[in-house]
């Protein structure tokens, strides 16, 4: 039987775990020292004892565990596990039906109920990632669940933690079939390869699946795009497939030269036709702006923080330069998506960024459409900072 122990959080964060927030961090408890074995079931209590909020102990970088329930007599068990799974599957039930999208997020963390983990699905294949070593204690009641509730090809697991709460990625075969990789999946209609046995990358980021559809369906045609820190080339796929005359890549990583070849290929696009090029984003800004380069539309998606040899970045500070970078070599009317992932700050702040950057560029522009996460990625509205994503689609005026 798991482990029961009563926890003190201080006054102020009363209010916030009421309301419904999911995160406990290390600072709202007043005796830390007490949380000693992850997985450990936890009772939130005021100082009186009183009961708040059930979760459980799990240390990782967001925090040390997250809520489960409101309830105190509600016990944290298969049923309790059922429950959540169920509901978040019948959430998806219209994309578990569309023949044309075959690869979407299934379970997402705290927004399903159950925060630390998410379920993936792949066409009949699932990954199940797990952030914490609290919640992997749990993991035969997910595995449970999942045979009783869907047939599956295949499961696969990605622990995205270590001993210490840290960010780490190893991956497993769990059960079922093991795929024969690359598998191709639907998005929108769109094909795309994946690998769900090589790390975090799988192939897609299955959160842009909107973004890529816009692109596709009002951006792209007749344009020239340029697409950066392109990864497998997703984005350039998508601006191809809706029209675009040519598309440019741009990536360091050695790998994304194969497997852009490799979405193109899926998709019947004659990759010779691209231009796909391994180079830090920051040198092909330089050359493009020598060579008077000039796109209709340019993809700026940026990791959250990367480090080459020549640069460190992160979007928090370098934001608003590297869309200066991107406005130098947009074309007069053209589109920008501007795209971010990182949770630490949020809307209001991102159009700051790319306020700061065309005032500094003697530029002008219009928003033309903001989005952020899709339905299948659900968040709890009260709690905005948990929906990290952040795309604003704005035309170049002068």
């Amino acid at each position: 039987m798991t482990k029961t122990l009563d926890v003190q959080v201080n006054a102020q964060s009363i209010a916030a775990f009421k309301k419904g927030y999911p995160l406990i961090l290390k600072d709202v408890v007043v005796q830390p020292d007490v949380l000693k074995e992850d997985g450990t079931i936890i009772r939130l209590v005021d100082k009186y004892g009183k009961f708040i909020a059930k979760g459980y102990y799990g240390n990782q970088n967001k925090g040390v565990g997250w809520v489960l329930t409101r309830k105190d007599e509600e016990p944290i068990d298969f049923a309790f596990f059922e429950s959540r799974m169920k509901s978040a599957f019948a959430r998806r039930d219209l994309l578990m039906e569309d023949p044309e999208t075959t690869a979407f997020r299934l379970f997402n963390g705290e927004g399903d109920g159950i925060g630390g983990l998410t379920i993936d699905y792949f066409d009949g294949y699932y990954v199940v990632s797990w952030y914490s070593e609290g919640i992997y204690s749990m993991k035969h009641h997910v595995y449970g669940v999942l045979d009783k509730l869907v047939e599956y090809k295949a499961i696969y697991e990605k622990k995205r933690f270590d001993g210490k709460g840290q960010y780490v990625e190893q991956d497993d075969f769990v059960k079922g079939t093991p795929g024969d990789f690359p598998i191709i999946v639907k998005e929108n209609g769109m094909n795309f390869a994946v690998d769900l046995n090589d790390g975090a990358m799988t192939g897609i980021f299955l959160d842009q699946r909107d973004v890529r559809k816009a692109i596709r369906d009002n951006y792209a045609e007749g344009k020239n795009v340029l697409n950066t820190f392109s990864y497998t080339g997703a984005f350039s796929v998508a601006a191809s497939l809706g029209g675009a005359v040519k598309t440019t890549s741009v990536d360091l990583a050695k790998r994304s030269l194969p497997k852009t070849i490799e979405q193109f290929s899926v998709n019947g696009i004659d990759y010779e036709q691209q231009d796909i090029k391994v180079m830090d984003v920051f040198d092909y800004f330089r050359y493009a702006k020598r060579h008077e380069l000039k796109f209709d539309l340019v993809v700026l998606d940026p990791p959250s923080f990367a480090r080459s040899k020549k640069h460190t970045f992160s979007t928090a500070k370098d934001y608003p330069a590297l869309l200066q970078d991107a406005i130098a070599i947009t074309a007069k009317k053209g589109i920008i998506v501007a795209s971010t992932n990182n949770a630490s700050f949020g809307m209001k702040k991102f159009k700051s960024f790319i306020e700061k950057a065309f005032s500094e560029s003697g530029s002008t522009y219009k928003i033309l459409e903001e989005s952020s996460l899709p339905k299948d990625f659900r968040t709890n509205r009260d709690f905005p900072e948990f929906n990290y994503l952040k795309v604003v689609i704005l035309q170049k005026l002068k």
